[in-house]
């Protein structure tokens, strides 16, 4: 009997296609790449067109050994992993490592967007080429941005601290946070007024209009003087409808997701950050065990920017809705959405695999957070197949004297795809609807009940929220679909912003790499030409551009660019900026430093003399930041061992309290406010159970994150921080601990199950052993790897590589 190999990337994903696909087929997975540039050297021969030196990747020669035995037993291979250039990369170099086990062998690629049993058989027997231009489009923007990491990295340790890193993308979206942040800085409030009427008609109900144009233009009132003028002018005259305006309108459906916008809505009603949507939106994709169906992909290819979707499937949902919810809601015709110019239109969009799935009947297979995520994409691929909503609006003109208000009103007629789904909102009060209107004609003169100035100030950008940053890189095409998540991450991990309630802040660190980046690298750091760049790799796509070529217009400019960065770029690691203070221990001048927690002031007498304070800016003056200063947060307390001063400093988990006396006495506290922990990392989701306020996300003195009530101490509800990962010994939840002098995850279930873990745990099965998670692991020599925590299993791979050589 001939024997069919397919390879494809997830563990997950073989299992279920295995399934599929019986006898005769022997589906294995290489658990994502095999290859890739080596992590502790360029990789890429600049000089002999950019070469790329391509390698097993540490972990993997096991798994390639075993894909190769599996190929000379079998009579052809299938090369199956996702159908984009991803993974057009993973099945070209799947390909040239079981080479020399296939010689005379059919080898075949294969392409499907759902993990469903008719997708598959379909694909495997209409097997297709390697797309040469798709694995190049990836080739060119893994070379484009090991270059740019690599290259500017090290300046950037040279230059300000050691572990900084630079992106070709990441770094545009650190300065988009670092711009909206100074614009923020920057923004000078200005003063404006309303005027807000009620109304009584004849009929109710009663009415609320506002003012809306004064002689003729747009109401401007910026000041209380002018507004309640108008309100005196006002209540000396009478209104009278001068217009009264009644039509239909719609409000058409949304299409179903891609996945930015899965992003975004996944954010906005059930504050899942992009990772942990992708994780999600995965683990549907390549399938659920539904009790006696065996293991069922629910929904199809989660990374994606086309909204396109098969026939069968638009079939399919016609019949759902007219069945669940009346023929009514079938519009006549299929609806249709238009794809931006950029979509890879060979995709679908994202939606569930079979409408033989609802919610309902997975529900009791799925968490709570998966259950949410499906059912978000059910909804909206439902309701994208559904016709528009339909509103009566009215729209009312008083006028009195030369002022003139208006009043809306919007009676919903038919809910059409608003009866299953609606997008959610980064500004949730715009989407208030006004209430219904008297029957009101031109000439009636309804009796005011009340007039209201009311004061308002114009407020600043607001800050990027995982939502509105993904929606930003989207509209200015930085990054891609699938690259959003990790973006996202990155420039966290790196602590070049930091997410506070949801919102992003710049860091200190963030501020500056920014500033001399965009400085030195203008055109790198430029939105405009990332997106470019971005074009320019669809185009090597759709076999348009020459990726080499494509990479000789990009170097030679750069090469020239980074010369002049190594020569001129401001050496922030070892300037001494000096200013007109003295030393109050040697009388030396202080001089401003740059340290890892941003900028302070330390003795020029260095290393004789070690003092050092923090400081602030005053008028284009340094002012330090002295012990008087920092009493009310030490509520008067000293040294508890030399009887000093406590003063403010900045460390790791935020602001703490150490004694003034450092180095000679290294006494540090914890800083308190009124008796709640200082550090207040977000909201944690939920109400707390004794009082019904808002659980937040704390930090602890020793540095764990613990969940408590808003309200404490008042209300002292509060418990361990869990970690999202299960215990692989008793199936508990694994939670943030302290210890003597770390950090530790242990079982929540202690006593009765002593399970620890010293390294944070990943929520992500190992692909070589099976065991429930992985671990994130940082050290000099290897920098920070996930791997597997069972000494038996060496399966390792690398997130962070250590410093080049000589960096």
């Amino acid at each position: 009997m001939s024997k069919t190999l397919v390879v494809v990337e997830s563990p997950a994903k073989a299992k279920t296609i295995q399934k599929y696909l019986g006898r005769g087929y022997d589906v294995k997975a290489s658990v994502g790449h095999i290859k890739d540039l080596p992590s502790k050297k360029l990789g890429v021969d600049v000089e002999h067109d950019f070469k790329p030196q391509y390698e097993v990747m540490k972990g993997k020669q096991k798994v390639v050994t075993e894909l190769r035995k599996a190929a000379e037993k079998a009579d052809q291979v299938v090369l199956a992993p996702d159908p984009d250039r991803e993974g057009e990369a993973i099945a070209w170099h799947i390909a040239e490592e079981l080479s020399p086990a296939t010689k005379g062998k059919r080898v075949f690629r294969a392409r499907f967007n759902e993990i469903t049993k008719k997708a598959i058989v379909e694909a495997i027997q209409h097997p297709l080429e390697l797309n040469e231009n798709l694995y190049n489009a990836q080739q060119a923007r893994r070379i484009l941005d090991r270059i740019v990491g690599y290259e500017i990295s090290p300046l950037l340790w040279n230059k300000v601290r050691r572990g900084l890193s630079a992106g070709r993308v990441q770094s545009v979206a650190v300065r988009l946070v670092v711009e909206r942040e100074r614009e923020i800085e920057k923004f000078v409030a200005e003063e404006y007024w309303t005027i807000d009427a009620r109304f009584e008609a004849d009929q109710p109900p009663p009415f609320a209009a506002k003012l809306f144009r004064i002689d003729g233009e747009k109401a401007k009132v910026d000041n209380g003087e002018k507004a309640h003028g108008i309100v005196e002018s006002l209540r000396k005259g009478a209104f009278t409808v001068t217009a009264a305006e009644r039509k239909e309108r719609q409000r058409k459906p949304t299409p179903p997701f891609i996945t930015s916008k899965l992003q975004q809505d996944a954010a906005r009603k059930h504050g899942f950050t992009a990772k942990k949507t992708m994780t999600l939106a995965q683990r549907l994709y390549e399938g659920i065990e539904l009790g006696d169906e065996g293991t069922v992909g629910l929904i199809t290819y989660m990374r994606t920017d086309s909204v396109r979707v098969s026939n069968d499937a638009i079939a399919e949902v016609r019949d759902y809705i007219a069945t669940r919810y009346g023929k009514e809601f079938v519009p006549a015709k299929p609806n249709e959405y238009k794809a931006k110019a950029s979509a890879q239109e060979a995709h679908e969009a994202i939606r569930p695999t079979s409408l033989a799935n609802p919610p309902e009947k997975v529900k009791a297979y799925l968490d709570k957070d998966m259950l949410n995520l499906y059912t978000l994409v059910w909804n909206r691929f439902v309701a994208s197949q559904m016709p528009p909503a339909v509103y009566d609006q009215t729209a009312v003109d008083l006028t009195n004297g030369p002022h003139v208000f208006r009043a809306n009103g919007n009676v919903l007629k038919f809910k059409g795809f608003m009866e299953v789904y609606l997008e959610g909102t980064d500004a949730p009060d715009a989407e208030n609807e006004e209430g219904v209107l008297p029957p009101l004609q031109e000439g009636d003169r309804p009796k005011l009940i009340e007039l209201t100035p009311n004061q308002h100030f114009t407020q600043p950008p607001a800050r990027f929220t995982e939502s509105t940053l993904v929606k930003e890189l989207e509209e200015r095409e930085i990054g891609r679909p699938s690259t959003y998540a990790s973006i996202l991450q990155t420039i966290q991990d790196k602590e070049y912003v930091e997410r506070r309630e949801g919102k992003f802040y710049p860091t200190e660190m963030g501020l500056l790499v920014t500033d001399l980046l965009v400085e030195n690298f203008k055109e790198i750091l430029d939105p405009g030409f990332t997106a470019q760049m971005e074009k320019r790799l669809d185009l090597i796509e759709e076999g348009k551009h020459d990726w080499l070529k494509e990479l000789h217009d990009f170097y030679g400019p750069f090469e020239t660019t980074l010369k002049l960065a190594k020569k001129h770029m401001r050496d922030v690691k070892r300037q001494n900026i000096e200013t007109d203070l003295k030393c109050e221990k040697c009388g030396s001048t202080m001089v401003i430093k740059w340290g890892r927690r941003g900028e302070f002031l330390a003795c020029s007498g260095y290393p004789e003399c070690k003092n050092t304070m923090e400081f602030k800016r005053e008028d284009g003056r340094i002012v330090p930041v002295t012990a008087a200063e920092t009493a009310e947060a030490a509520e008067g307390q000293t040294c508890e061992r030399c009887n000093s001063a406590l003063v403010l400093r900045k460390g790791r988990f935020g602001e703490f309290l150490a004694c003034s006396a450092y180095p000679e006495c290294k006494f540090t506290k914890p800083l308190k406010s009124q008796g709640q922990p200082e550090v207040v990392l977000g909201e944690a989701g939920g109400v707390c159970e004794t009082c019904g306020t808002k659980l937040m996300v704390r930090r602890a003195r020793k540095g764990n994150r613990y969940i408590a009530c808003e309200n404490y101490p008042t209300c002292k509800s509060a418990r361990p921080f869990p970690v999202g990962v299960k215990c692989p010994k008793d199936g508990g939840e694994l939670i943030e601990r302290a210890g003597t002098r770390k950090i530790f995850y242990g079982c929540d279930k202690y006593p009765d199950c002593d399970y620890v873990s010293w390294d944070p745990p990943v929520d992500e099965p190992c692909p070589d052993c099976g065991w429930s998670h992985l671990v994130q692991k940082t050290t000099k020599r290897k920098g920070t790897v996930i791997k597997c925590p069972q000494k038996e299993c060496a399966y390792e791979r690398v997130v962070e590589p250590p410093a080049p050589a000589g960096a």
